[in-house]
């Protein structure tokens, strides 16, 4: 609801220039850019709503500097349309393979995640939850060391040409975009005060320990602190969005229509993915089910062969087989498979389930190599410039 609420006032695409722009607009830097700006929206709304935001700005960009560059013809030896074909290229792999990336960065931010977090919960109840900061320690760094290194990789070894040496930047489109969006409104304001809020109430839920220092959780100054769960911080701030007017009596008009709030029912009934959620609820329930009919005991004990197995052979081969597996279905689908069996094998091989959960969860969402593997992989190739064979060429690697 936070993120349709983003997307109704634009302010995701704000926040997405400014960080384009702060990072750069010579060619390199604005693959960079993008790469940075999809991989932190996509940590907080829908891999495929970043995409899909992010593609036509990038591709207005890739033809603009194209042009530049051939109106500099003799400072570019490349013509427009080899220009334009190898950045495109890059920035389109960029923007599939940072929204993947970057949604593995919370735990909301691609379905696996939360599958994982679910599974967890319900397969393990007397182990402690994993908290929305506890899963951030562990992602984030992926996701900064994950973005660099590609997009290293994708302008070194898969662009056809040197980016570096393309005399033309990108600064008036990138500008021309933020002006349209206007100055920034009440609403965009609202929006992003509820969203800092809610990042803010994730992450501070639960005491934080830092070695000797402790900040202590905001639940603890409640009598019942376990009543209080990210979920019930999420649910608060989404009706919060649609009780708070957007511009007192007289609203706003958008789009033609008349708002009042800040969100309204008719979005939430028609954007929330309630299919997604079902699915979740099925996995969930079947979760429950391997306990109450005593399938994890019958599955435990057929996996007791896994002790004998070296505990890094166990989770490259898991990271592996899921990886490779999520090319061609569902990672969602594959997750809700896979995660219970997976935790049942640690208990089996003696070893903490998320040795092997984990693992499992971050790989469902790193499929680079086939359009079918994820929605912004099928988004980009929807652009003139990526083919099934450069994108697996590229994904391979990355795979590995």
């Amino acid at each position: 609801m936070i993120a349709l609420a983003m997307e109704k006032w634009n302010f995701h695409k704000r926040l997405a220039l400014w960080i384009i722009l702060a990072i750069g607009t010579q060619p390199q830097r604005i693959v960079l850019g993008f790469m940075t700006a999809t991989a932190f929206m996509s940590m907080w709304i829908s891999n495929t709503a970043s995409t899909m935001m992010m593609l036509p700005v990038a591709m207005a960009v890739v033809r603009q500097i194209a042009l530049d560059a051939s109106l500099n013809g003799e400072k570019n030896s490349a013509t427009r349309e080899t220009i334009e074909k190898g950045l495109g290229l890059v920035l389109m792999l960029g923007l599939a393979y940072s929204a993947s990336i970057g949604g593995v960065g919370t735990l909301i931010g691609t379905a696996p995640n939360i599958v994982f977090a679910g599974f967890y919960k319900k397969l393990f109840p007397d182990n402690p939850e994993i908290s929305f900061f506890q899963w951030m320690v562990l992602a984030i760094p992926i996701v900064m060391i994950f973005i660099p290194l590609v997009w290293f990789y994708l302008c070194r070894f898969v662009s056809p040409l040197k980016l570096d040496s393309i005399s033309a930047g990108s600064h008036d489109i990138i500008q021309r975009e933020l002006d349209d969006l206007g100055s920034i409104n009440r609403a965009e304001k609202i929006v992003a005060t509820v969203f800092c809020l809610t990042a803010f109430l994730w992450i501070f839920r639960q005491p934080i320990s830092l070695g000797a220092f402790s900040i202590p959780g905001w639940s603890g100054f409640f009598d019942n602190p376990k009543f209080l769960h990210d979920s019930t911080v999420a649910m608060a701030m989404g009706v919060l969005l649609l009780l708070i007017p957007v511009n007192g009596s007289t609203g706003m008009v958008l789009n033609g229509e008349r708002e009042w709030f800040a969100l309204d029912w008719k979005t939430v009934q028609a954007k929330i993915p309630w299919g997604i959620l079902i699915l979740f609820g099925g996995g969930f329930a079947l979760a429950a089910g391997f306990g109450a009919t005593g399938l994890d005991k019958w599955i435990g004990g057929k996996l007791t062969g896994l002790a004998g197995m070296p505990l890094w052979l166990m989770v490259l081969s898991i990271c592996l087989v899921v990886t490779f597996l999520t090319e061609l279905t569902s990672n969602t689908a594959t997750t809700t498979m896979i995660l219970p069996i997976l935790g049942l094998a640690a208990v089996a091989a003696s070893v903490h389930p998320l040795l092997l959960m984990v693992p499992a969860t971050l790989s469902a969402s790193f499929a680079f190599m086939l359009p079918v593997a994820t929605p912004p992989n099928a988004i980009v190739f929807g652009s003139p410039w990526v083919s099934i064979p450069t994108m697996s060429r590229a994904g391979l690697v990355l795979n590995f």
